[in-house]
């Protein structure tokens, strides 16, 4: 079953206690973003500690709520424009408001997720895979129907072979 509008924002908005979300592409092409990637190429920057949206905002009244939001992100040196881009606009600051932002960088060693693609899992019981082209634009989200203990699987191994983004960002 595939989910748009109102019912994935609603998958998003329900969770109990954890939505979680593997990401492994250098790109995500969202046409929402055309203008603060343009001013990203123009030197211009957010002091990520200053910060405030809706998202940062609901990531906080989460966090208050014992609710939480975390991903990884599958990356190889060098990083892409874009996610120079999503690192500095979005996971610095969200970061700092609460989302549990880690990276694992496959560069020069093995991918411990071969083949697996991107999804979203909420509450270790309902996965949403997500479909790309091969530039990034999305094409739809899907509903699996089967178990999810792979997924749980996935968390697993990428929770564990990663490293908070704000300490991977030091580096």
């Amino acid at each position: 079953m595939l989910l748009d509008g109102d019912e994935w924002r609603a998958t998003l908005r329900q969770f109990r206690s954890e939505a979680w979300r593997l990401e492994t592409l250098p790109q995500y092409l969202v046409p929402q973003e055309s203008e603060e990637i343009e001013a990203f190429r123009a030197g211009r920057r957010i002091d990520p500690y200053a910060y405030s949206s809706p998202y940062a905002e609901n990531l906080k009244r989460l966090r208050g709520e014992g609710r939480r939001k975390g991903r990884v992100h599958i990356v190889t040196q060098p990083l892409s424009e874009y996610l120079r881009f999503e690192f500095s606009r979005y996971y610095a600051p969200h970061s700092l408001a609460g989302e549990d932002i880690r990276v694992l960088d496959v560069t020069g060693r093995e991918n411990p997720l071969p083949g697996v693609q991107d999804f979203w899992m909420f509450d270790r019981t309902t996965v949403v895979l997500m479909h790309y082209e091969e530039d990034g634009t999305q094409i739809s989200r899907e509903l699996h129907e089967g178990d999810p203990a792979p997924f749980i699987a996935y968390q697993r191994i990428a929770v564990a072979e990663s490293v908070p983004f704000l300490e991977y960002a030091r580096e």
